[in-house]
């Protein structure tokens, strides 16, 4: 099966070492119906070299793949894991020793603290990594680096450097302090809002060099967690939080060269930020001495691209780009050729009347001036999602992209020499269950990993084919799906309705479950195959759920995106009620937000559910100038509904505090949940315990759906 669907295309590299983390859901059946996800298992990390695929398998093995050679080898047994209670693994890059991490805390989305063991494959020798003159640290990350078995790990936020693993630790930072001053990794909002990502530090390609950020939130105001459970009296985790008006970080963009006498560079930002609060967004090295980086004002109208020569920390402006409303993308990574003398990036182009839409632009140096010459090659109202690859002897760009529709996504190809020429490379594979690809490429341009993601049943080409997932919901009842197009308010809105009957009944007279669950640039409605707690109620309850992209949804061009520019709560929400008019209800943070607003402005709702919902966007973090101020300018029309509380890093209690305090003022029937000391991402355990409480809660709501709804509402829409 492996060799069989290795799919074989002229495409360009990942960065070695980089190890995408997939999830697919574990379920928990009972005949013939679906019941609640019993749990989720992130049992599909790989690795992706020339000629083979690094990878831990459904039985907790880690496998090597050479697909040149149809050979398998078998590297880790499941019981090394097990022996040693590793919560997470990575292997070091000449395959000779493995980092395991046990006791894993987590702190944020992606942060974690944990405890580490190097241990030797051949030998089986295995010993602690701690800083020197520590014992049994807790560090706050810990990985290999690009060669042989450098590695980098961070504790009390300074980097330690060890050059193999028998070397002594270097430490490459002094000034990190808790809470305050970070190196290489993140504080909260880098973690949350600008990097999604918790590692803030970047390997040269042949690992001498090293880029980190410094972060410093000395001037932030801190804001303080409550911890009520596990001793006498509570206790409070303080981090810094900008909120509106507050100030931001600082922040500083270093290198340090790792081979000889340490030395330590610092890139300088373009002259139009300097001494201006601004982010750094995005870090990509594109040679051995030279790096990308990406630099945003705080109001993120306004970005740089620039190419900085690390040996003397200069950087050369490539690429300016500015909005009267907010950039989007901004953490894009250009693609590069070989002598850097040309490189690829998806920006708004105007379409005509359907205004901007993302499309590839190749830059190359103008021979007139010092700017760069932009070519378009994409075009129309469709959206590229993501550029993978440049394969330089063919000419041709590789992307993913939404030509077919917008809740699809496949792989293209472009020629960079001639007219527009788009060539869809998937759309014939599989088009019955497979519509929605994701896709990795080999660094020698020769293999493609495709991750099929939907519309049915998620399945892994190559390594895995996810056939036990099948198998078990090939005996289960499940929802059929489909699309609808609705007019209102001038948009074209993206309606999905999903449901257990084979047909859809006229008269509404099922009850209908809507979500209202991304923020601005999000999409609900695609071909994504997801199963969750709102399956179970198709299934079981012949409920119809509905997901809707109106206004201020992503992969629809910067008009539909941008509507809700200083208007939070306002298009979106109208389009939201088109919605609930058509098919007659909502889900954390800013869908939350917007389920509020719909109980603020419709009697349409009969049950509402808002998990962690924002309430004044002043309490709230403020990355740009999309936030509008909203909640309660006037009353609730009837707010009867059930609503979940996190205490929550991203939106604090205060937000719910404020809710309640409404509700209690205007006698509003509600009901409230908590889920003590967990973070805005739910433990499993909470999840499962989310997820019966959502569909309880809305079955009991549901018995009583007998109320006839206007008669206009099942009127038939020509539009």
């Amino acid at each position: 099966v492996a060799v069989c669907s290795l799919i074989t295309m002229s495409v360009f590299v990942l960065t070695p070492g980089t190890v995408p983390t997939r999830w697919i859901y574990s379920v928990r059946m009972c005949r013939p119906i679906l019941v609640i996800n019993e749990h989720l298992t992130p049992f599909f990390l790989y690795r992706f070299t020339d000629s083979e695929v690094l990878y831990r398998n459904r039985d907790g093995h880690v496998i090597k793949f050479n697909f040149a050679l149809n050979e398998t080898e078998m590297i880790l047994r499941n019981s090394t894991f097990v022996s040693f209670k590793v919560a997470k693994y990575s292997l070091s890059p000449d395959m000779k020793y493995v980092l395991f991490a046990y006791e894993v805390k987590q702190v944020y989305r992606h942060s974690y603290t944990a405890s580490y063991i190097v241990y030797n494959i051949h030998t089986r020798e295995v010993w602690e990594l701690n800083p020197p003159e520590v014992q049994n640290a807790v560090l706050q990350h810990a990985a290999w680096g690009v060669k042989g078995q450098q590695l980098i790990y961070i504790f009390e936020n300074n980097i330690y450097y060890q050059s193999d693993v028998q070397s002594n630790s270097l430490r490459i930072t002094s000034s990190g302090e808790e809470g305050v001053i970070f190196n290489g990794i993140a504080d909260w909002l880098y973690e949350e809002e600008i990097l999604q990502s918790h590692i803030v530090h970047w390997w040269s390609p042949d690992g001498e060099r090293l880029a980190f950020l410094m972060i410093n939130d000395t001037l932030v105001p801190n804001m303080f967690l409550p911890r009520f459970t596990g001793s006498p009296y509570p206790r409070s985790q303080e981090y810094p939080y900008p909120k509106a008006g507050q100030p931001n970080p600082t922040v500083r963009l270093l290198v340090v060269n790792l081979y000889g006498p340490t030395h330590t560079q610092e890139l300088v930002p373009p002259d139009g930020l300097k001494g201006r609060e601004h982010y750094v967004s995005m870090v990509k090295w594109i040679s051995n001495t030279h790096a990308a980086v990406r630099w945003l004002n705080r109001p993120q109208s306004v970005s740089f691209l620039t190419v900085c020569d690390t040996t003397i920390g200069s950087c050369v402006q490539k690429h300016e780009e500015a909005s009267d409303l907010w950039l989007t993308r901004q953490n894009q990574e250009p693609v590069f050729s070989k002598d850097g003398s040309r490189f690829f990036l998806t920006i708004p182009v105007k379409q005509g009347g359907q205004g901007d839409f993302h499309h590839i632009a190749m830059f190359t140096k103008s021979f007139r001036s010092d700017q760069n010459d932009a070519r378009h090659l994409t075009s129309g109202n469709w959206e590229v999602t993501k550029i993978l690859a440049y394969d330089e002897g063919e000419q041709t760009i590789y992307f993913i992209g939404t030509q077919d529709s917008p809740q699809k996504r496949h792989v293209y190809s472009a020629s960079t020499i001639g007219l527009f020429s788009q060539r869809c490379l998937t759309c014939e594979m599989n088009q019955e269950t497979c519509t929605f690809f994701d896709a990795d490429v080999s660094p020698n341009k020769q293999h493609v990993i495709l991750q099929c993601k939907g519309t049915s049943l998620v399945s892994y080409f190559i390594l895995d084919n996810n056939m036990p997932l099948r198998a078990a919901l090939e005996i289960k009842k499940i929802s059929k799906t489909d699309l609808t197009c609705l007019r209102s308010f001038n948009q074209s809105l993206s309606l999905s309705l999903s449901l257990s009957l084979s047909l859809f009944h006229p008269s509404l007279s099922l009850p209908p479950l809507s979500f209202s669950d991304g923020g601005p640039g999000s999409q609900s409605v695609s071909d994504e195959y997801e199963l969750g707690w709102d399956s179970v109620l198709v299934s079981c309850d012949e409920v119809i759920v509905a997901r809707l992209d109106g206004r201020g949804t992503g992969f629809r061009g910067l008009r539909v995106l941008q509507q809700v520019h200083q208007r939070l709560g306002t298009v979106d929400v109208q389009d939201q009620i088109a919605a609930l008019e058509y098919v007659f209800f909502s889900f954390q943070g800013y869908g939350a937000y917007l389920t509020l607003m719909l109980l603020r402005s419709t009697a349409l709702i009969k049950c509402a559910a808002a998990n962690s919902p924002v309430i004044d966007w002043k309490l709230y973090v403020r990355r740009n100038q999309r936030l509008a101020l909203c909640c309660f300018q006037r009353q609730f029309a009837k707010p009867i509904g059930v609503f979940f509380v996190l205490f929550s890093a991203n939106v604090h209690f205060q937000h719910s505090a404020e809710l309640i305090k409404h509700l209690i003022k205007i006698g509003a029937n509600y009901t409230m949940q908590l889920y003590p000391d967990e973070g805005h991402f739910l433990s499993l355990q909470s999840q499962r315990h989310l997820s019966e409480s959502l569909v309880g809660y809305f079955r009991t709501c549901f018995q009583d759906f007998s109320t006839p709804l206007p008669e206009e509402i099942g009127k038939e829409d020509d539009d």
